[in-house]
């Protein structure tokens, strides 16, 4: 680890998430911290939490609503909350290789401690990260031929149960998310979507994802959202259809470039365009 790493480390607070993420926002973080350093918030809002890169970054002091429709997901984030122990003594008695992702990509817990280890497990040793299950709703990812540092990842799950203490944590829609939004809060927005498309393709691949539908209540949200008088992130494709959808409240637009996360080889992977709108000046 770098210097700066080891002095946060002794402080118990990395300011990192303990999951990859397909799609995460690690590559955004400097932009959002420095939006959010611009304005005195109060209360901090994720309704798709994913791998929780930003709210990490952020290091929140008052209390967070997090949430997230992926069930397995929100268990794991509130068993690191509550039981950091249990889950670092179950993943450091999982043998790193293939036969054994496998077998516990197979297993059936009901500990939530142990699913949630389970989770970080399979998280940590996939194919890139990704989340995916098939139509019975079983994981489906295959192994990624990866071993992770157990002693580090111990360290990042301390951090991050101490930064999860004053964390609201459940399953459900965005939809819900505005019930706890009040003047002077920070809410950020990352629909799922993916980048791996051409223009012409891109509703249709990402219909099952998030739908224009759902863009389009979304868009209300930020309505309201700002009627309250609270500040808003949001980031999305750069797409013609996105660009219409939310570049109706003469809000901040932004236009920045990242490298897929998808692909076998980094000499395949592709320099895309993403928004990022705001309502900070």
């Amino acid at each position: 680890m770098f210097e700066k790493d080891l002095f946060e480390c002794k402080l118990n607070v990395l300011k990192k998430p303990f999951l990859r993420w397909t799609g995460g926002k690690n590559w955004l973080v400097k932009e959002i911290s420095l939006l959010a350093s611009k304005i005195s918030y109060n209360e901090y809002h994720e309704p798709f939490i994913g791998g929780g890169s930003v709210f990490f970054s952020l290091n929140n002091k008052n209390k967070s609503y997090l949430s997230d429709y992926n069930a397995d997901l929100i268990n794991t984030y509130n068993q690191v909350k509550e039981n950091p122990e249990k889950i670092i003594e179950h993943l450091k008695q999982f043998p790193q290789n293939k036969k054994f992702y496998y077998f516990l990509r197979d297993s059936e817990f009901i500990s939530n401690e142990k699913r949630a280890a389970k989770f970080i497990y399979l998280n940590k040793t996939s194919f890139n990260g990704i989340y995916r299950v098939n139509i019975k709703g079983k994981y489906n990812v295959p192994f990624g031929k990866k071993t992770f540092d157990i002693n580090l990842l111990v360290d990042i799950i301390h951090s991050c149960s101490k930064q999860l203490q004053n964390a609201e944590i459940k399953k459900g829609g965005f939809q819900n998310s505005i019930l706890n939004v009040k003047k002077n809060d920070l809410i950020y927005l990352d629909p799922p979507y993916t980048i791996s498309h051409n223009n012409n393709g891109f509703i249709k691949y990402n219909e099952k994802l998030f739908s224009i539908q759902d863009q389009l209540e979304l868009s209300e949200l930020i309505g309201h959202i700002k009627d309250i008088g609270a500040f808003y992130v949001l980031s999305n494709a750069y797409h013609p259809e996105v660009k219409k959808i939310y570049d109706k409240y003469d809000d901040k637009v932004l236009i920045l470039n990242r490298k897929s996360s998808i692909a076998a080889n980094n000499k395949s992977r592709i320099n895309y365009k993403e928004y990022l709108f705001t309502n900070i000046n």
